[in-house]
């Protein structure tokens, strides 16, 4: 098996998104979220975890948009300090 991550499209954009546990868990940004994550893949079966780690590996993912406005802002208010 492979270590590499996994791509797939976000807004029509294509992104890696992590997929083993670690990875996954890594990449989650809050500590409420990784507890979430912990809880769901701990209390999930064999048949569904698929699409149990599926549903976390997109949410781990990159969002595109999100991205997109965080690096205006970043240039934005680098632009107002005289940074640019």
């Amino acid at each position: 098996m492979s270590n590499r991550a996994s791509k797939t499209f976000v807004g029509g954009v294509e992104v890696e998104v992590p997929k083993s546990i670690p990875d996954i868990r890594a990449a989650l940004p809050e500590e409420e979220r990784r507890e979430d994550f912990d809880r769901a893949i701990n209390s999930t079966g064999a048949h569904d975890i698929h699409a149990v780690m599926r549903h976390w590996m997109l949410e781990a993912g990159p969002e595109p948009k999100a991205d997109a406005l965080l690096e205006r802002l970043v240039a934005d208010e680098a632009a107002t300090r005289g940074f640019a």
